[in-house]
């Protein structure tokens, strides 16, 4: 498998593959790899004959007093990882290949509404960084199909809409949250938590679980249900930042007609930032 560092490698290698009819998928990553994005690589080739893995730990997603000088870069692991996978090219650049003109003055890609709650409100600009990341990379690329995770159901809503609202050719797949055996969904920020905070962890799951199932069992009293998640989880050692049931379709408050609803939470638990979801149809 090969690794292009230049847009001008890649360029040449996209090039022989179209010119042989190959269609071509993108799985964006920021690396250190987990069987999360083994999966997502697996679902790309179910739709394209070309796989191509982005490794690049994108600045301009990171606030102020984040994690990106700390962020894990494995990109030897990673490559021995996706080895075993149906991925044919991983395309690793520089800041100065994504952002030619520096950080300061680059383009920003921003979609409204979406991002203003949840983790857009508590991380102000993280989805702007996402959002102008994910366009270049598509420009760069070109691909037919591109490949996110539900586990960050918010970020694949809004690359959604920015890909439909700027009519960028690309067919955006979502995949399912692949989760470890207790249902901790995998993350690469998992690898901050402690073995206590680790065995604890799991208990975030669970919350939004018990949720989705008074939900079908006819609850509709959503705002006590949140509650009482945040209550569960601060009990047992999370600083949680929200629980929310909404839309599934685009987050909007639900009403008595909703028939599918998605339960969000984030939540600090010690040094990890962790989010997860989970989608009810009632």
């Amino acid at each position: 498998m090969e690794v292009v560092n230049t847009k001008e490698e890649l360029a040449e290698q996209l090039a022989e593959w179209r010119h042989n009819g190959d269609h071509v998928a993108l799985v964006p990553t920021m690396g250190n790899l987990h069987a999360g994005h083994t999966a997502l690589v697996e679902l790309a080739r179910e739709h394209a004959e070309r796989v191509v893995v982005t490794i690049f730990v994108n600045p301009t997603q990171f606030g102020e007093g984040e994690d990106f000088d700390k962020y894990p870069r494995t990109l030897e692991r990673d490559k021995r990882r996706l080895k075993t996978t149906p991925a044919d090219l991983i395309f690793a650049p520089d800041v100065e290949t994504v952002y030619p003109f520096g950080i300061e003055n680059a383009t920003i890609v921003s979609v409204p509404r979406l991002t203003e709650e949840f983790c857009g409100a508590k991380r102000p600009g993280h989805f702007d960084g996402v959002t102008s990341v994910v366009a270049r990379l598509f420009a760069i690329v070109q691909p037919d199909v591109a490949i996110f995770g539900q586990k960050d159901y918010q970020q694949q809503l809004v690359i959604r809409h920015m890909t439909t609202d700027l009519n960028i050719p690309v067919q955006v797949i979502t995949g399912e949250t692949v989760r470890a055996d207790d249902g901790l969904a995998l993350s690469s920020r998992n690898s901050y938590l402690s073995d206590d905070e680790r065995e604890i962890a799991p208990q975030l799951y669970e919350a939004l679980q018990y949720i989705g199932r008074e939900l079908q069992n006819g609850k509709r009293n959503y705002d006590d249900l949140e509650s009482a998640a945040v209550v569960r989880l601060d009990a047992a050692g999370f600083a949680t930042e929200y629980v929310a049931i909404r839309r599934a379709e685009n987050l909007g408050v639900p009403d008595r007609d909703c028939d599918e609803l998605v339960v969000l939470a984030a939540s600090q638990l010690g040094p990890a930032r962790l989010i997860d979801n989970i989608v009810v149809t009632i």
